[in-house]
């Protein structure tokens, strides 16, 4: 699933024509990612540490080296991204960040169901993490999210293959 353009979804009866690109590991992609991070994660963290750009950056760094990261396009326009990888037990679906023009319009919701649709027909559950007080918690519990532990700052959720 990581190494391959995932299926496009949606379509123009109201709903938004999304494709998950993947990127390669070149400085724009990931200034974009990390720029995507920012802005759609930032505020949150924000209220709980502050913003130290540096620390911030380190963390990023870390894990677009490790991770296979997605650009979502949203009517042909780049609106954030996501880190998808499969292992023989599950999908990790990660570093989901919409840019704000993006948010509450239901594109979070159209790629987190596309992730879970193609994890489905492969027999495997998808593993993700959420700090406490994102906003997103809502979403991923709507789409069959369970908490499978947490710790001070993070829950663990799987949604199982159904």
């Amino acid at each position: 699933m990581a190494n391959k353009a995932l299926q496009r979804t949606g379509d123009h009866g109201g709903r938004h024509v999304i494709a998950l690109e993947p990127m390669t590991k070149e400085i724009g992609g990931f200034e974009f990612a990390f720029a995507a991070k920012r802005e759609a994660l930032g505020p949150y963290i924000e209220v709980k540490w502050g913003w130290d750009e540096s620390f911030q950056r380190s963390v990023h760094s870390e894990r677009w080296a490790a991770k296979s990261f997605f650009r979502i396009v949203v009517d042909g326009e780049a609106a954030g991204t996501v880190a998808i990888d499969e292992s023989a037990t599950h999908v990790q679906f990660g570093e989901f960040y919409l840019l704000p023009p993006y948010q509450r319009r239901g594109i979070g919701g159209q790629v987190l169901a596309t992730v879970i649709e193609q994890s489905t027909q492969k027999r495997l559950p998808v593993r993700l993490e959420c700090l406490k007080w994102n906003p997103a918690l809502s979403l991923y519990k709507r789409a069959g999210f369970l908490v499978t532990r947490e710790d001070d700052i993070h829950y663990f959720m799987e949604r199982p293959c159904l």
